[in-house]
């Protein structure tokens, strides 16, 4: 499992929220770089957005999950295509960061 993870809850269907691509991103140099990707599983997971063992700075970084498509293959017209979680790292631990979303809203938060 890597460094971060994430999960998505759809909270209009109660359902998990499966094949949702995620991008993660660092900031170095005052640019956002690609650093992994992954896409939600059956049960709404992304475990492997960096290879395993690999531990990241602590730093800035950006979670952008791709939501548009998602709502797109339910024939729902979504407010927002995509979802951008930037978050600041103070140590090496690992960080849990889900989405709690339906088609004119979200929320995160901190997870375990």
């Amino acid at each position: 499992m890597s460094q971060f993870t994430s999960h998505i809850l759809d909270t209009s269907l109660g359902l998990p929220a499966a094949g949702v691509k995620i991008n993660l991103y660092q900031l170095k140099a005052e640019q956002w770089l690609l650093i992994g990707f992954d896409t939600t599983d059956a049960d709404d997971r992304v475990k492997n957005l960096t290879d395993a063992g690999v531990v990241l700075d602590p730093g800035s970084y950006k979670l952008l999950f791709h939501t548009q498509d998602y709502f797109q293959k339910q024939g729902i017209s979504a407010f927002y295509p995509e979802v951008a979680v930037t978050f600041v790292t103070k140590d090496t631990e690992h960080y849990h960061v889900p989405l709690l979303l339906n088609p004119f809203g979200y929320s995160t938060y901190r997870g375990s």
